[in-house]
C-alpha cells in the first residue's frame, strides 16, 4: 500500500453536521403519538440517503419526498401535515462541526482537502466553523457541475491535487457516494461510521480520532 500523502474528505455528515434536526424530528413524531428513537430514525434517515440523492441546494419539495419515503421507512403514513410539520421544525439548522474534527490540528503532516455534493457556501461555512485548518482544496459539486457518486468528481479532485490515487486516503460517510466510487478510482478508503450504521463493513471507523492515530504511526 502506497504512502498517504493528502487526506480528503467529505463534507455533509464527515466533517458537519446538524445535530438539533434528529431531536427535532422526534419530538414532532412524538407529539403525533408515535415515539421513535433518535438510533432508529439516524439509521433509517442513513440507510434512505443510500437511495435518494440529496441535490446540493434543497428544497421544501425534494424534503417533503424523502420524508415521506423516511415514514414509510419507520412504519408512518404521512399526511400533508404531518410532512409540513416535519419541514418547519428541521428547516435552517445550524450546521456544527463534529466533537472529532478537534483532531484533523494534529495532521500537520499532511495535506488535506474537502470534496463534496454541496453549494458554494462550503467555503465559508468550512472557514467559520474550522478556522484552524488549512484545507488546500475545497472542491464543491454546484462549482464542478458534477457530483458523487459520478467517478468524474473523483478524477477532478484528482487532477486538482496533482497525486496518484493511492497516495490520497479518502474519508466519507456514505458507501454508495463515497466508499465505491473512490475504490474504483484506487484510492485508499475509510467509512466515517459514528453510529455504527455499516457493521459488516472492512472500511469502518468510529471517529475521525481512530483514523487519525493510525496515520500519525506510519
Amino acid at each position: 500500500m502506497s504512502t498517504i500523502k493528502y487526506i480528503l474528505f467529505d463534507a455533509a455528515n464527515t466533517l458537519i453536521h446538524k445535530p438539533s434536526l434528529w431531536d427535532n424530528f422526534a419530538n414532532v413524531l412524538k407529539v403525533e403519538g408515535y415515539d421513535v428513537s433518535i438510533k432508529e430514525l439516524k439509521n433509517k434517515h442513513k440507510l434512505l440517503s443510500e437511495f435518494i440523492k440529496f441535490p446540493d441546494v434543497t428544497s421544501q419539495e425534494f424534503y417533503s419526498t424523502f420524508n415521506k419515503e423516511l415514514l414509510h421507512a419507520l412504519g408512518i403514513i404521512e399526511t400533508p401535515q404531518l410532512l409540513e410539520q416535519i419541514f418547519s421544525a428541521c428547516k435552517y439548522l445550524p450546521w456544527e462541526v463534529f466533537e472529532d474534527t478537534k483532531y484533523l490540528s494534529k495532521l500537520e503532516r499532511y495535506e488535506l482537502g474537502v470534496l463534496s455534493n454541496f453549494n458554494s457556501n462550503l467555503r465559508t461555512l468550512l472557514k467559520d466553523k474550522l478556522p484552524d485548518i488549512n484545507f488546500k482544496h475545497i472542491i464543491i459539486s454546484e462549482e464542478e457541475g458534477v457530483s458523487k457518486p459520478n467517478i468524474e468528481f473523483f478524477e477532478c479532485a484528482i487532477q486538482k491535487i496533482g497525486l496518484k490515487p493511492n497516495e490520497i486516503l479518502y474519508i466519507g460517510d456514505s458507501l454508495k457516494l463515497d466508499v465505491i466510487p473512490a475504490l474504483q478510482l484506487g484510492f485508499q478508503v475509510k467509512l466515517i461510521d459514528r453510529d455504527d450504521a455499516y457493521p459488516m463493513s472492512n472500511y469502518s471507523i468510529a471517529t475521525l480520532k481512530e483514523c487519525i492515530q493510525n496515520k500519525t504511526r506510519e
